[in-house]
């Protein structure tokens, strides 16, 4: 086992529990459906969400398969996948025993409880771009990671999301969601783009 897999096995297990957090909770939302008001804000933020831990996914693949194994990235990958957990537990609402009449509201959870999810997702990216930092200043070839487009990527991410965690006006906090949100879909679209532009894969088994 290489150093990388190791670790992953470790980080790709604490991801999965976020993402498993974040589908049980639309499962929970869809079977109590007839008592939720879906709204459109908590679906979006759910969305924004599960595009950036997959993300997470990839940049361990792009960041993390050359380093040596050291305790030190377990904890930090401990604790950006920890963050990550707790915005995904928090971005559905926990439903209630079936039968209880109680309404849920989507978007009123979307506004208890925004600074917490935009917060911790805030936080988890921020620890891998200081991470990142640390090893442009140690190496030069780290350095050369540091493109134009990824300080303006990293310079929207972080400013959107930290409007949408803490402005106190809603239009803003809307304003801000649906920026970053086209953001991360630019994101994977430019990553569909390159997947079909270098033919994409070959089937597997046998011709």
């Amino acid at each position: 086992m290489s150093a990388f897999e190791f670790f992953f096995s470790f980080y790709g297990l604490l991801l999965g529990l976020s993402v498993a957090e974040l589908v049980g909770g639309l499962a929970r939302i869809l079977h109590e459906r007839h008592r939720v008001r879906f709204g459109w804000l908590t679906p979006l933020l759910a969305v924004f969400v599960a595009i950036d831990l997959a993300t997470f996914w990839n940049q361990a693949w792009v960041f993390f398969r050359g380093a040596p194994f050291n305790p030190v990235l377990l904890l930090v990958g401990l604790v950006v996948a920890a963050t990550f957990y707790i915005a995904a537990s928090v971005t559905f609402p926990r439903v209630s025993a079936e039968g209880v009449k109680t309404r849920i509201d989507l978007d009123e959870h979307f506004w208890a409880h925004r600074q917490l999810v935009f917060g911790c997702v805030l936080a988890a990216n921020a620890i891998v771009w200081i991470l990142l930092g640390f090893l442009a200043l140690a190496d030069p070839s780290w350095a050369a990671v540091w493109s134009i487009r990824l300080i303006i990527g990293v310079g929207i991410f972080a400013v959107s999301t930290g409007v949408a965690a803490f402005a106190p006006q809603r239009k803003v906090v809307i304003a801000a969601l649906i920026v970053v949100l086209a953001y991360t879909m630019w994101n994977m679209t430019r990553a569909a783009h390159m997947l079909f532009a270098s033919g994409g894969w070959s089937p597997a088994f046998g011709g």
